[in-house]
């Protein structure tokens, strides 16, 4: 076999021995805020919580997510997972199908699978809320 038929042959390879963390099954546990992994993106702070699926077999992600004044994490998009945001602190647009609601401290709103949807910081101080995502993750 030469190096082009090997170099051919890595994608499958690759590709049999893949197995994604968000396949695992999760288990009872607990998340300790200090040791959730931290990604910064100019205003834009994320700490990822979990990712997998549940005994029963849903698939779950959840994060936190802390915005800057006047930041948004990404433009309006929709996708397979409903999302339901928890909001801690702060105040938030949250943009359903076009439609704009303002949510503070203690708030919930719910995406479904396939709505258009967006969230902004549109108060004067940072905004911290949850995001609990559950479904298919693709897309």
């Amino acid at each position: 076999m030469n190096r082009r038929e090997i170099c051919s042959l890595l994608p499958f390879l690759a590709l049999a021995g893949y197995s994604s963390a968000a396949d695992q099954t999760l288990t009872s546990a607990e998340f300790p805020f200090a040791d959730l992994p931290v990604k910064t993106n100019g205003g834009t702070t994320t700490r990822k919580i979990v990712d997998g699926k549940t005994p029963t077999g849903e698939h779950v992600e959840i994060h936190e997510t802390t915005l800057a004044p006047g930041a948004a994490p990404h433009a309006p998009h929709k996708h397979a997972h409903s999302e339901f945001w928890l909001i801690r602190e702060g105040t938030v647009e949250l943009n359903l199908n076009g439609q704009a609601h303002q949510l503070t401290a203690g708030s919930a709103g719910l995406a479904a699978s396939n709505d258009l949807h967006g969230i902004k910081n549109v108060g004067a101080t940072p905004a911290t809320y949850f995001v609990v995502a559950i479904g298919t993750m693709n897309a």
